[in-house]
């Protein structure tokens, strides 16, 4: 096995299995602690649902669970159960330590570069609201 993969330990798992689904239709479903741990490990990790090692069984299997388990509210009773437990049930909090970005948004705007270069060149006014703002401001009428 790889390191750095997250399994439930006995005690979470104790925690969690009593507020899992029950009511199985048609197949029966592959190891639950398996794929709640691959769910966590994508979770936690920020990796694609593709790239989920494959110790946690096949990537397909991981995500599509998590989908249908999202949409049923399995996963919201599972942390209110859990949350509840707690200390306070009136509030509780999510924290994320990460923000996942799409691939093309470091980008900053698009466009071709040669039209934009070319506008530029022609001295044209920019279309924004700060130069707007900037022309209203030095005009007379202010």
């Amino acid at each position: 096995m790889r390191k750095n993969l997250y399994w439930l330990s006995d005690r979470e798992w104790r925690r969690i299995e009593p507020h899992l689904p029950r009511d199985v239709r048609g197949k029966a479903r592959v190891d639950d602690r398996r794929v709640i741990s691959g769910i966590v490990h994508v979770l936690r990790s920020g990796c694609r649902w593709c790239d989920c090692p494959p110790e946690y069984g096949p990537p397909t299997t991981i995500y599509n669970r998590f989908v249908r388990w999202a949409r049923r509210g399995v996963w919201e009773s599972l942390f209110r159960a859990l949350a509840g437990a707690g200390r306070s049930t009136e509030t509780q909090a999510i924290d994320s330590t990460h923000v996942k970005a799409h691939r093309s948004a470091s980008g900053g705007k698009g466009g071709k570069k040669s039209r934009l270069w070319a506008v530029r060149a022609e001295g044209a006014t920019r279309r924004s609201t700060h130069s707007r703002m900037l022309r209203d401001a030095s005009s007379p009428s202010s």
